[in-house]
C-alpha cells in the first residue's frame, strides 16, 4: 500500500539534510563578512570586547579565590554583575553607571539599615507596617524623580539601583547585625567591580565619548559645507536639462543625516560630562555649547532639506529667468560653503579662527545683490508657475546666509569657553582679492560700489 505523503516528507527531509551543509556555510560566510566589516568601521569595538572579555576574567579570579579575601562573604557575585552591567562603550558612559550603582548602593543600603533599625523597635506588625510604608514613599518619590529632564538623563540608572537596593534591604529577615554586615560585603564588591571596570575602560584603548561628540559636530557643519559648495553649479547646470549623465551627488545628501542627530548629541553630551580630563578637554569643557551649535546646524538643514526639493524638481524655470539670479545665488551658496568649511575645520583643530568672516562678509554682499534683483521684479510678465521656484531657491539661499552667520558666531563663542588655540596668520583676508564688489542699493534708489585694487 503506497503512502505519497509519507514519501514526499521523505523525499523533503533528504533534500533539507543534502543542503544544509551548504546553506550552513553560507550563513557562516556571511557573518563572517558582516564581522569583519564592523571591526574594520570601528576597531574600537574589537578592543572594547576585549576589555570586557578581560575585565570579567579578572573578577571571576577574585570571587575563586574569595576564601583569601574573608571580608567579602558570598556577596562576590556582586562584583561580577557589577562588572557585567557597569562595563560599556565608552568612558563617559562606564564612569556614569559605576558612580551612579557605587553612590545608589551606598545611599540605599544606609537608609535601608536605619528603616530596618527602627522598624524592629515598633513591634512585629508595627515593623511590617512602617517597612511596607518606607517601601512605598521611597521608591514612589524616586520614580517621580526620574521624570524630570535633568535627572534622568544623568541619574536614572542611579535612581534604578536605589529603588532596587532599598527595597531589597528593607524586607530582609536578617538581624541587625547580620543585616548590616550584609549591607557592608554588597557595598564593597559593588565598589570593587565598578573600580575595576572603570581602570580597565579608561588604561586600555579608551574611548572618549567627548572626543566623539566633537568630531561629530565638526562633521556635520562639514556635510552642510559639502552641499552648498556643490549646490550652486548642480541647480543651475543648464546640461542635466539636455543630456543624461551619471554623476555621484552623494555629497548632496550627506546633510540628511543632520536631520536626526538631536538624540545622539544629546546623549553624547551627557555622558561627555562624566569624563575627567583627557588631551584638549580640560575641566568644565563647554559640552552643552556643542548641543547649541547642533541645533543651530540641524536649523540649516532643514533649510537645505527645502532647497534639495527644488534641485529634484522635474518643474524647471526658463534660462532667461534663472540666468538673471544665478551669478548671485552662486555667489550666496559659494561663500556659505567655504565659510562653513573653515568653521568645520576650526572646530575639529581646535584653533580659534577669522577664516569664516569674509566668506560670512561676501555671502551677506550676494545675498544683498539678490535682494536687489529680486525688488526690480526680473520676471515681470512671465507665467508664476515658472517664477516660483527660482523665486523659492532665491529667498531661501538669503535666508540661510543668517542661520550660517549664528552657526559661526555659535563656534566663535565654543572657541572662547574652550580655549582654543590661536594662531596668527599673515596672510591678507580674501576681501583684498575680490576685485568689484556686487553693487548694493541704498535708500534712496542709487547703487553703492566698492572697488578694489588687487
Amino acid at each position: 500500500m503506497a503512502f505519497p505523503g509519507l514519501e514526499y516528507m521523505i523525499t523533503s527531509c533528504v533534500l533539507f539534510l543534502r543542503e544544509l551543509p551548504k546553506t550552513s556555510w553560507a550563513k557562516i560566510v556571511k557573518v563572517a563578512k558582516m564581522a569583519r566589516k564592523l571591526a574594520q568601521d570601528d576597531p574600537r569595538k574589537v578592543f572594547h570586547s576585549f576589555k570586557v572579555g578581560l575585565a570579567i576574567v579578572l573578577v571571576s579570579i577574585f570571587y575563586n579565590f574569595r576564601p583569601s579575601f574573608y571580608g567579602f562573604g558570598d556577596n562576590t557575585t556582586w562584583a561580577v554583575i557589577t562588572v557585567v552591567v557597569v562595563m560599556e562603550f565608552s568612558v563617559g558612559a562606564t564612569l556614569g553607571k559605576g558612580l551612579n550603582r557605587m553612590l545608589a548602593t551606598l545611599l540605599a543600603g544606609s537608609l535601608g539599615v536605619a528603616t530596618h533599625r527602627v522598624a524592629t523597635l515598633c513591634g512585629e506588625k508595627g515593623q511590617i507596617v512602617l517597612i511596607s510604608l518606607s517601601i512605598f514613599v521611597a521608591a514612589g518619590t524616586v520614580t517621580f524623580m526620574r521624570f524630570f529632564p535633568e535627572m534622568k538623563a544623568r541619574y536614572d540608572y542611579g535612581m534604578l539601583i536605589f529603588i532596587l537596593t532599598f527595597s531589597l534591604v528593607s524586607v530582609t529577615g536578617y538581624g541587625e547585625n547580620e543585616l548590616l554586615e550584609e549591607a557592608c560585603e554588597r557595598l564593597l564588591t559593588i565598589i570593587f567591580g565598578s573600580i575595576l571596570a572603570i581602570t580597565i575602560c579608561i588604561c586600555i584603548c579608551p574611548v572618549w565619548i567627548g572626543k566623539d561628540l566633537h568630531n561629530l559636530v565638526s562633521s556635520n557643519i562639514e556635510k552642510l559645507a559639502q552641499f552648498f559648495q556643490g549646490f550652486g553649479d548642480d541647480y543651475f547646470d543648464d546640461s542635466k536639462n539636455n543630456t543624461v549623465v551619471v554623476v555621484d551627488k552623494s555629497f548632496l545628501q550627506g546633510y540628511k543625516s543632520v536631520l536626526n542627530s538631536k538624540t545622539t548629541e544629546e546623549n553624547m553630551a551627557n555622558l561627555a560630562r562624566w569624563e575627567p580630563c583627557h588631551g584638549n578637554f580640560k575641566f568644565g569643557h563647554p559640552w552643552k555649547q556643542y548641543l547649541k551649535i547642533g541645533a543651530l546646524t540641524r536649523a540649516c538643514a532643514y533649510k537645505i532639506e527645502a532647497l534639495n526639493v527644488y534641485t529634484n524638481s522635474e518643474q524647471t524655470t526658463p534660462n532667461e529667468l534663472r540666468i538673471k539670479i544665478q551669478e548671485s545665488c552662486r555667489n550666496v551658496s559659494s561663500e556659505c560653503g567655504k565659510a562653513l568649511k573653515e568653521s568645520s575645520l576650526s572646530v575639529r583643530n581646535m584653533i580659534m579662527s577669522t577664516g569664516p568672516n569674509p566668506h560670512v562678509a561676501n555671502a551677506k554682499n550676494a545675498a544683498e545683490s539678490l535682494k536687489f534683483i529680486l525688488r526690480t521684479n526680473p520676471w515681470e510678465g512671465a507665467d508664476l508657475l515658472q517664477i516660483t521656484q527660482a523665486a523659492g531657491v532665491a529667498s531661501l539661499l538669503i535666508d540661510v546666509v543668517g542661520s550660517i552667520e549664528k552657526i559661526c558666531q555659535a563656534i566663535d563663542e565654543l572657541a572662547s569657553l574652550a580655549k582654543f588655540k590661536k594662531i596668527e596668520t599673515t596672510e591678507p583676508t580674501q576681501l583684498l582679492h575680490r576685485g568689484m564688489v556686487q553693487p548694493i542699493p541704498r535708500d534712496d534708489g542709487s547703487d553703492h560700489v566698492i572697488t578694489m585694487a588687487e
